[in-house]
């Protein structure tokens, strides 16, 4: 199975990997334009033995790239990559004699059949009875073809913006932050919505804003998403990156769940979630892995489960998260540097000490046991990312601040 979002370069881009494909022996099925969970949930569930995806998420419109999936329709693990990434440099590829070259055919399906798999894991029922205005941004992305269909189908009044299908993402970029979704914002509060869900370029991460407006990160709609279903199966294991807030471990603990950390990268979530036999998985940056639907992140179950937790909870999203998630202040930015700059910059930070230091993915410093700086080489732009929390504001700040400048300093000596 071959998909793309809707990025200018991604007909080309599917084009030319059809052609790769049928030439090494390869029978192809073309989605066409689709969410990449989408392509992943009907890889699995139509039977495919892989699928690829020709899409680069979040990032600004003149990239692209593949995503590969197994028959599961999760993500190939870095060491698969790793062998894709040698069969390319060395030149080795597979190519068919003229009369096993592949066929290819287009498969019409693959946003019904991801829509009825999202339907079958919620209540529809107890979601359709509240009625919910939801006001829905696509940010221009591939979410414009199947989230207002799903909203429909959950009994939803739906209000769009940045609704139309455009690879230049006009509206407000294909990366949903809290910083650039001022118009869900505004849409959200004009018409009276119970929420507001962003989507990023491919659709599969949901950045969520409650009735008042305010927009949360995804660890913390994440944590409630926990919560919720923790609620329901007590004990069981959450996995998340180890950029995601620490509220995490307090919702878990007061339901008895379990908490695993990961490097950053929704395929280290959702191999790891598969050999641990987790229950849901988040990241901080909107994406969502439910793997009773499929273990890949995916920005239309998780907005399907938000709607359920609302329903099931009966007060408004602001209440809830309030009552669910204990509040803790965060910073982040991303920091533009030379790729031959990155080790010396990650040494001089490592030098710093603290009182704690962790190396599952950069290095993440606590100053005390409520106060955490993560710094970390972007794993898709030539960017150094640094994430802080605490539980005051004041010395989010402090740190936040200070590692900002050890960065910007390192990096340009």
């Amino acid at each position: 199975m071959v998909g793309r979002d809707g990025r200018v370069s991604g007909e080309a881009v599917s084009l030319a990997l059809t052609s790769g494909l049928m030439s090494s022996g390869r029978d192809v099925a073309e989605a066409g334009i689709v969410p990449t969970p989408a392509l992943q949930y009907a890889t699995k569930a139509l039977g495919f033995r892989g699928g690829v995806m020709a899409t680069a998420s979040h990032n600004p419109a003149e990239y692209n790239g593949l995503k590969v999936v197994g028959a599961d329709g999760v993500e190939i693990n870095r060491l698969d990559e790793q062998k894709v990434e040698k069969i390319f440099h060395d030149g080795s590829f597979r190519r068919a004699n003229w009369k096993d070259v592949g066929e290819s055919r287009m498969e019409p399906s693959v946003i019904r059949t991801y829509l009825n798999g999202i339907l079958s894991k919620v209540n529809d029922r107890l979601i359709s009875g509240r009625k919910f205005s939801v006001v829905l941004d696509p940010g221009n992305g591939a979410q414009c073809l199947a989230a207002p269909y799903l909203l429909d189908a959950l009994g939803c009044k739906i209000v769009t913006i940045h609704s139309v299908l455009d690879g230049g993402f006009p509206g407000r970029g294909p990366e949903p932050t809290p910083e650039n979704l001022g118009d869900l914002s505004a849409a959200v509060r004009a018409a009276g919505a119970d929420l507001g869900v962003a989507y990023d370029g491919d659709g599969d991460r949901a950045i969520f804003c409650d009735e008042s407006g305010n927009v949360y990160w995804g660890d913390r709609s994440g944590s409630l998403l926990a919560d919720y279903l923790l609620e329901r199966t007590p004990n069981a294991t959450i996995v998340t990156p180890i950029s995601s807030s620490q509220a995490v471990e307090v919702v878990a603990a007061k339901r008895r769940g379990k908490v695993i950390r990961t490097r950053v990268g929704s395929v280290d979530v959702s191999r790891t979630m598969i050999e641990r036999g987790a229950y849901f998985g988040f990241e901080e940056n909107g994406g969502c892995i439910y793997p009773a639907h499929i273990a890949v992140r995916d920005g239309g179950m998780a907005t399907a489960l938000m709607l359920e937790c609302l329903a099931a909870r009966g007060l408004s999203f602001s209440k809830i998260m309030a009552n669910a998630v204990p509040r803790f202040f965060q910073a982040k930015t991303k920091l533009h540097v030379s790729p031959d700059k990155v080790k010396e910059t990650m040494r001089r930070i490592e030098a710093q000490g603290g009182q704690r230091l962790e190396k599952v993915d950069g290095l993440k410093v606590w100053t005390d046991d409520r106060t955490w700086v993560l710094v970390r080489p972007s794993g898709t732009e030539p960017m150094i990312r640094v994430f802080a929390e605490s539980d005051t504001e004041e010395k989010v700040n402090s740190v936040f601040k200070k590692y900002v400048r050890l960065v910007r300093s390192a990096s340009a000596s």
